[in-house]
């Protein structure tokens, strides 16, 4: 099927054509974070359909915004990551979710991994706010799901994996992780509570991290009685 394009001489419209078609900005988030083999992408965006996702990494390939790469032996799998013009959607990306979530409603049945989390967390991360603190956070959601957090001097940089020596280590889910984004609770109320574990200086955690961290949720959420 022959892609659609707006024909009309306009940066917005180009950067539809590049990237307005259902899914395409999806798989360019999931690539923010790092490399992915195609079946990592798969999963991590249930409901789309190989022959859809084949097709949107062809366009995207076609348009220098993404790149393969095989990996080293012994992994020697191929991935898929963003090039340099794709890394400047990060930006976008972040805008588009810090938007897109005033009008969220908290998570039921939607998915919410720890990838995007993470994400949420980058977007909602205030550094003008932040100072010169410079820390490593290291988050557990579940034992497959382990990022680290960068603090230097006021800029925030989350990286899949493990550090090697992490200032403080946090075990958390992704509701009470949730919770602390939008305020929902504190990170004094979730210790208390026994709802989330720190290994290290939780007042680090507090003042360095989640007290710039606000991600706005649900004030222009959609009225159930409206029609």
């Amino acid at each position: 099927m022959k892609k659609r394009r707006y024909n009309q001489y306009c940066g917005v419209a180009q950067a539809l054509d590049l990237i307005g078609e259902r899914w395409t900005l999806l798989v360019v988030r999931e690539l923010l974070l790092g490399p992915k083999r195609y079946t990592d992408l798969l999963e991590s965006l249930p409901g789309i359909g190989t022959n859809i996702l084949a097709a949107r990494l062809q366009e995207l390939e076609q348009a220098l915004i993404i790149q393969r790469r095989v990996l080293p032996p012994p992994a020697a799998s191929t991935v898929y990551e963003l090039t340099a013009y794709g890394r400047e959607l990060d930006e976008v990306i972040m805008l588009l979710g810090r938007w897109g979530g005033k009008s969220l409603e908290p998570p039921q049945q939607q998915a919410f991994r720890g990838e995007s989390a993470m994400l949420a967390l980058r977007s909602s991360f205030r550094s003008e706010t932040a100072g010169d603190v410079s820390a490593t956070f290291e988050f557990h959601f579940s034992p497959d799901e382990v990022f680290t957090v960068r603090l230097l001097s006021g800029s925030l940089e989350v990286v899949p994996g493990s550090a090697p020596h992490p200032d403080v280590i946090v075990d958390v889910t992704t509701d009470v992780f949730f919770q602390l984004l939008v305020r929902q609770t504190s990170l004094r109320e979730a210790l208390e509570r026994g709802h989330i574990r720190v290994q290290g200086d939780a007042d680090l955690l507090a003042s360095a991290l989640f007290d710039h961290v606000y991600f706005e949720t649900g004030i222009y959420a959609p009225s159930e009685s409206a029609s």
